[in-house]
């Protein structure tokens, strides 16, 4: 009987992991190309290459990160147990999603911060 509970676990546990993974890598890459764009000072073809390739990682990171975790134990064979766990592992993996958004975002604003920096001093140049 515990089998069916986990099995039943990992069918609820699975498509929520994958679907919150799939929502926020498209609400944070849709969003981070006008940053890609204004770090490579508009070159579209490169803005979005890196946009990309940071949009793969951060679901080989993340689904890989979804499935390491996947384990599941039922110590008294009981639903109230199976979704308490289920609670504690999506809210965890939840979380996991909003850190690695936010250091996304610390990156792409980095890169912004950069990109004006080097802005700068070219211009510098330019003028001496």
């Amino acid at each position: 009987m515990e089998t069916s509970k986990i099995l039943i676990g990992y069918a609820i546990y699975l498509p929520i992991a994958i679907g919150l993974t799939i929502y926020v890598s498209k609400t944070l890459f849709k969003n981070s190309l006008i940053y890609m764009k204004d770090i490579f000072n508009g070159r579209d073809e490169i803005a979005k290459a890196t946009n990309k390739l940071f949009e793969t990682g951060f679901y080989l990171l993340n689904l890989g990160f979804a499935l390491m975790i996947l384990e599941l134990y039922l110590h008294q064979n009981s639903y109230q147990e199976l979704i308490e766990r289920l609670s504690y592992k999506i809210g965890g993996f939840a979380i996991y999603l909003g850190i690695m958004l936010f250091v996304n975002l610390y990156f792409f604003f980095r890169g912004k911060r950069k990109a004006k920096e080097n802005h700068k001093e070219a211009r510098i140049v330019i003028n001496d």
